[in-house]
């Protein structure tokens, strides 16, 4: 039997074809970006850039430590990962490279207005979700982009976030987070010393980080270095690789998971950047308020200071441009190995000792953000969340006549007092810590 080949049949043949596996393509590919944020499965493959990356950054920093420690115990088999680790590592790393923003128009021609916001969130969601109702409340919230930063895996959180329907959304994940490494650096490794075991009892027993205990003699405990990593790393992630604040001018409000926000947050912070530019061009920060209890705005709801930055006062709602982050940067080594695990602490040190002048800020004295954590890594009390939101509600409701003020002028009191060094805390002695600290630059 003789076949005949038309070219022509061929040529159509073949475009058919072509055309039904874009369409597949096209498809599989909607529908990973809409899966993203689902549960993670057990048996699928991590994408080979995302282990090789996590590869990399484990075993340079381990070469590092071990060259150092004590070698009086012969070296033991790596940690094995589970399925389940190495998928959410994956996920993590494919999320952070597609930045999937949603409530925007998928054009590509959005781009940010006046204000960022970063929330760090950790796993707190009883407290995460009274942030959200107090951003859903604020005035103007819609022209927002709001980006959580991740350093734990939860459906329910993940839930959360999805219904947020006010605001532009994206979500990024820090990938170097205990759950991640959950038997291994940046994680507690069980060949890791006991936080108190004695310097010379650990180079005997020849634990990975003896030569690196901390300031006050204590070996590290990852649960508390993981938040100055993070926030850290986010700090690097938000200004150089989210890819739609590429050409962003403004200013990025740094938050946390444990944080609220007045109705009239975004409406002041306007005000605030005006008179900034207009008035006090020096003032190198804002902040959005303090910790001191106010129960009435009368005569202060259109006040703000200009006063030395202090850590223990200004932490909250920090408002960086590039510039104040550029400056930043060149600081740090000394951020990554002052031996203090707090972040904010290790800040106000680079203020006095590395920054080239005291940061100068500009906070309101009706404050706008309010601390509503009383428990957590600090804290030893049970979460009261309800009764935390009552109080804050009463307090902003008792004071909404005060709000919205038509201008902010700047008080007559200026505090520019010189601060000294603050006091060490600790917790960040350890080499990999350091090493882990200065590379996020170069990992992205």
């Amino acid at each position: 039997m003789r076949f005949r080949i038309y070219k022509r049949k061929v040529l159509i043949l073949t475009l058919v074809v072509a055309a039904c596996g874009f369409v597949l393509w096209s498809s599989n590919g909607r529908q990973r970006k809409s899966d993203a944020l689902a549960p993670p499965l057990l048996d699928a493959e991590p994408p080979r850039g995302a282990g090789h990356l996590a590869a990399a950054v484990s075993v340079g920093i381990r070469r590092v430590s071990n060259e150092s420690a004590a070698p009086l115990v012969p070296a033991a088999p790596w940690p094995e990962v589970d399925n389940l680790t190495l998928r959410y590592r994956s996920l993590v790393y494919q999320l952070n490279f597609d930045q999937m923003l949603r409530n925007v128009d998928n054009d590509g021609t959005w781009s940010p207005g006046e204000l960022v916001l970063v929330v760090q969130v950790h796993n707190r969601p009883e407290y995460l979700r009274l942030l959200l109702d107090s951003l859903r409340k604020a005035q103007g919230i819609n022209e927002v982009l709001v980006i959580f930063s991740h350093d734990f895996w939860s459906a329910e959180i993940n839930q959360m976030i999805a219904k947020v329907d006010f605001c532009p959304v994206l979500q990024v994940f820090f990938p170097f987070s205990i759950q991640l490494y959950p038997s291994e650096f940046p994680g507690t490794d069980p060949r890791d010393c006991p936080r108190d075991l004695k310097k010379n009892t650990a180079l005997k027993l020849g634990c990975i980080n003896a030569e690196y205990p901390d300031s006050f003699g204590h070996y590290r405990e990852a649960k508390f270095s993981q938040t100055k990593h993070h926030w850290w790393w986010k700090l690097h992630f938000v200004w150089e690789r989210v890819k739609v604040l590429q050409d962003y001018t403004g200013l990025i409000l740094f938050l946390e998971e444990d944080h609220y926000l007045a109705p009239d947050f975004y409406h002041v912070y306007k005000k605030m950047w005006k008179l900034k530019q207009q008035e006090c061009p020096g003032c190198d920060v804002l902040s959005l308020g303090t910790y001191t209890a106010r129960r009435s705005f009368y005569g202060i709801a259109d006040k703000v200071d200009v006063k030395t930055w202090k850590s223990t006062e200004h932490n909250m709602g920090l408002a960086l441009t590039r510039d104040a982050y550029q400056k930043l940067i060149e600081c740090t080594d000394t951020f990554c190995t002052y031996d203090d695990y707090n972040w904010d602490w290790t800040l106000q040190y680079l203020t006095v000792s590395c920054l080239p002048k005291f940061w100068k800020v500009l906070v309101p004295q009706a404050p706008r953000i309010f601390h509503a954590g009383d428990c957590g890594m600090h804290h030893k009390k049970t979460c009261r969340p309800s009764t935390q939101s009552a109080q804050l509600e009463s307090l902003l409701n008792n004071n909404k006549q005060y709000m919205f003020p038509e201008t902010l002028v700047i008080s007559d009191k200026f505090s520019m007092a010189a601060i000294s060094p603050p006091r060490k805390n600790g917790g960040w002695g350890d080499i990999r810590d350091h090493e882990l600290c200065k590379s996020y630059r170069r990992l992205q």
